[in-house]
């Protein structure tokens, strides 16, 4: 096996950048929050809520352009049946930044909630809060295990050292700066990611274009020369399946904590909807070397490069044709400085998404769930060991699971036909409860499984109209296989049916239970009948009375300095002061009355 040198002393340079920038950000904000009164595990959560619009426009975008972004986009241009038309990630992330920003930005941030489940843990229940953190952790940590496998891949390629070295050492690097740092360690180094990406690919980029094997890639975009043309198009038949792939993207992109994460580390929600307007601009201007690169690999003559006559595609290496661009297009240097930008750009995406795995079941499953008496420094520990664990175990996925990617592939689905509707009905639809939301989630887990999931080798029990058998060869085994393929857009039904569920079934569930039709003995979830009850409320409401929500399942919260019980959910520093000054007037008027 060849060592690069050069290629090594490129990565460990990137990499030692980094690790440097995260540790001083880490330091330099070691005090932050504490003169508030903030908590030390929110601060590492959404790093005191003062995170300003230079540094927050870098990690708002960087929450979807990683390695998987970038490889992603330059694969599917390149590829012969896609082209252009089918590299939807840049218009799709950007576009869910876009519509995040305008509705689901402004009530998350005002709200002052500090995780993605809180306002579902608030309105539906603890129970209800561990399912949803299911597919939420299951999305974080297989886009985690998929990106790092990514890289490994990717590394070899070009440097040729061992791709489980090169997997851990990345992976070690990105949970230590943000064990030790939180959300500032992962928002600084955000910064630094993405100057590296743009500019080595960037400068990448010329040097691949003048390439004498490259033919003019304007040319290649509308005729034949060594493939079809890298423009790409949709064909009648597919035009249902890319309009379900395209709003996966688009709403799909939405219910995540890397992005919540983001929004609510704003210093202000007009604050938060403009980082999201700035990173879906981010997002698009990221794509442009990444189109380009796939362009430039659709337009080589592979048979006069260091390569060799077989193409990628017919390799089975589509999937690297970045690193393979850079590696037999670019001079050494440069090609060594574009996989430093690779490999930030991976550790962009790992590192966020560890950071929120851990911080969801640090506050909504181990405090809100098991543990509401816990002192800040007992949900610190347990964040950094989450940390450690959620990072450790991705890592040994990316290493010996085959089938990540397809593991990704069904969690990020499920994320968009179960959290998506969820998170609609909890913010904006009156009158939903807990029965709705289970019927939802069993509705949408339901439909998008039975739909199957071709890369997993998950055969369909649902078959959805048009549906049809493609022979293909398997990514693993390499054998020929008869595969189901889904023509239908049931990722979106899926989604539509269980948004539908949910509000059907808890405004039957409230007529049930308020009519008498069926006893109240009988409202086993306390969704329904206990939310009237004055007692109950007077004991569990969790957010200041003019949202009227409680949260009957907890067990009584003992007061401490930094957490009251109005404060569970919202920090009053984030309230509108008309809601402040009413909680404080219903506050001494209750205690006026246990005077008398």
């Amino acid at each position: 096996m060849t060592i690069h040198v050069e290629g090594l002393v490129a990565i460990a340079i990137f990499y030692l950048l980094i690790l440097f920038v995260g540790i001083w950000a880490a330091w330099k904000n070691k005090h932050s929050g504490e003169a508030e009164g903030t908590d030390r595990s929110e601060t590492i959560m959404v790093g005191g809520r003062d995170i300003g619009l230079f540094v927050g426009g870098f990690t708002m975008t960087a929450t979807w352009v990683g390695g998987g972004y970038i490889n992603g986009t330059a694969e599917y241009v390149y590829l012969p049946d896609y082209g252009l038309a089918w590299a939807q990630a840049p218009f799709g992330y950007a576009l869910s930044l876009v519509v995040g920003g305008l509705f689901f930005a402004k009530p998350m941030r005002s709200r002052g909630y500090v995780t993605m489940l809180d306002p579902f843990q608030q309105k539906y229940g603890k129970r209800m809060g561990g399912l949803l953190f299911i597919p939420a952790l299951m999305g974080e940590i297989f886009w985690s295990a998929a990106i790092l496998s990514a890289l490994g891949a990717t590394l070899s390629v070009i440097v040729d050292i061992n791709i489980k070295m090169s997997v851990v050492i990345s992976a070690l690097i990105a949970i230590f700066y943000t064990l030790v740092g939180g959300l500032y360690s992962v928002a600084y180094t955000d910064v630094v990611q993405l100057f590296c990406i743009f500019i080595g690919l960037w400068i990448s980029v010329p040097f691949a274009l003048t390439n004498p094997a490259v033919s003019d890639i304007t040319i290649t975009a509308v005729k034949q020369v060594y493939q079809s043309p890298w423009r790409g198009s949709i064909h009648k038949g597919d035009t249902w399946v890319w309009i379900d792939n395209f709003c996966l993207l688009m709403l799909g992109g939405i219910p995540w904590q890397v992005y919540f994460q983001r929004v609510l580390s704003a210093s202000s929600a007009n604050y938060a909807q403009v980082l999201s307007f700035l990173a879906a601009f981010g997002c698009l201007v990221m794509a442009v070397p990444s189109v380009l690169i796939g362009a430039i690999g659709a337009s080589t003559d592979w048979n006069q490069t260091s390569y060799g006559a077989i193409s990628p595609k017919e390799r089975d290496q589509a999937d690297m044709i970045l690193p393979i661009v850079l590696q037999h297009l670019c001079p050494p240097f440069v090609s060594f400085f574009g996989l430093g930008a690779v490999s930030a750009a991976v550790m962009s995406s790992a590192d966020s998404s560890i950071l929120s795995a851990s911080s969801m079941f640090a506050r909504n499953i181990y405090q809100l769930t098991f543990r509401q008496s816990a002192s800040d420094r007992e949900i610190v520990w347990v964040m950094r060991i989450t940390i450690f664990v959620f990072g450790g175990l991705a890592t040994l996925m990316a290493l010996v699971t085959g089938t990540v990617y397809g593991l990704w592939y069904l969690s990020s689905d499920l994320v968009y036909v179960i959290i998506f509707p969820q998170l609609l009905s909890v913010l904006f639809v009156k009158g939903t409860n807990t029965y709705g939301s289970v019927a939802a989630y069993l509705f949408g887990m339901v439909l998008r499984i039975g739909g199957g999931e071709p890369y997993l080798q998950l055969p369909p029990f649902i078959y959805y109209p048009g549906w049809i058998i493609e022979q293909r060869i398997h990514h693993i085994t390499g054998e020929m296989e008869d595969v189901v393929i889904q023509k239908f857009p049931f990722k979106t039904m899926s989604m539509l049916a269980s948004f539908l569920g949910n509000v059907a079934f808890s405004y039957l569930a409230k007529y049930l239970f308020e009519s008498g039709k069926i006893s109240h003995k009988y409202d086993f979830l306390d969704a329904v009948v206990s939310k009237h009850s004055e007692e109950i409320m007077d004991k569990t409401t969790l957010v200041t009375r003019s949202n009227n929500i409680g949260l009957s399942e907890m067990a009584p919260v003992k007061p401490r300095l930094s957490v009251t019980l109005a404060a569970a959910f919202t920090r009053r520093d984030t309230l509108p002061k008309e809601m402040v000054m009413e909680e404080e007037e219903s506050s001494s008027d209750s205690s006026h009355h246990d005077e008398e």
